[in-house]
């Protein structure tokens, strides 16, 4: 697996994971078709789980690792530790299985869970992750994905707290966008300034099937390859990179606002 690998997204084997919340999922997919889906248990750890969680959805949904013909993972955003021990466990099984492997971004498949049952008076929808320390890792997406791809965000992702994200909302999206995931669900009464549509009813949805999609998709593009090409989604700097920058006095820019994109 030197280089990058096109697939027939259409029939491909896929195993996702994703551990960019604290419950995460797992999920295996032929093509479209879900063969089995996994919502972790978020009382315990990601460390805890893997692979023990990937061995029982292999399981159910009737197959093996070898005969897996593409790994997918969520690279973040997301808490540093669940990312780390996610995509160290997909590197390691695509080492061992000899299958490419391609990551996704949690935020697009935020968007490709709204807008899949999204009102058709929606025309934005906007995924909002809880970042803690009172901020959210958010994105915006129109709804005009016409070629059926991965869904194309208007910036890219940016953290800040619930006020600074919605000061760089689009006016005219207002009252037209959908917000989703436990960021929005968290800070749910800074929305009514906006005049948000209402908050998704599922909550709890696994991300793992939607993983699985959006890299499909991605491998047909020509995306997957080898397990080290793998890059996490960060967006926001460690801690250690946000003491350095204190010390040596180096100022944080601030994210570029949406409505520069439209």
């Amino acid at each position: 697996m030197s280089g990058t690998t096109r697939y027939d997204h259409t029939a491909v084997l896929t195993l996702a994971l994703d551990t960019t919340t604290k419950a995460g999922s797992v999920a295996v997919m032929r093509g479209a078709q879900l063969l089995a889906v996994m919502h972790g248990d978020a009382t315990r750890t990601h460390g805890e789980r893997l692979p023990g969680e990937i061995e029982r959805t292999l399981l159910a949904a009737g197959t093996t690792p070898g005969e897996l013909q593409l790994l997918a993972v969520a690279t973040g955003p997301g808490a540093f530790t669940g990312l780390r021990i996610g995509l160290a466990a997909m590197q390691g099984l695509a080492m061992v299985v000899g299958c490419p492997i391609v990551g996704v971004s949690a935020l697009d498949a935020l968007a490709a869970a709204a807008l899949e049952d999204a009102d058709p008076m929606v025309l934005a929808v906007a995924p909002w992750m809880d970042a803690q320390r009172g901020e959210v890792f958010a994105a915006l997406y129109r709804r005009d994905q016409q070629d059926g791809g991965p869904p194309q965000a208007l910036s890219d992702p940016v953290v800040g707290t619930p006020a600074a994200v919605l000061g760089m909302m689009p006016a005219d999206l207002a009252g037209r966008t959908r917000f989703v995931g436990d960021g929005a669900r968290r800070y749910r009464a800074d929305l009514a300034s906006y005049s948000a549509t209402p908050l998704d009813g599922e909550g709890d949805r696994p991300l793992a099937p939607f993983v699985a999609r959006i890299g499909q998709q991605l491998a047909a593009y020509g995306h997957a390859g080898p397990p080290h090409a793998l890059q996490p989604l960060y967006v926001r700097r460690s801690d250690a990179e946000l003491e350095r920058a204190r010390r040596s006095s180096t100022p944080v820019l601030p994210p570029t606002p949406w409505r520069e994109e439209l």
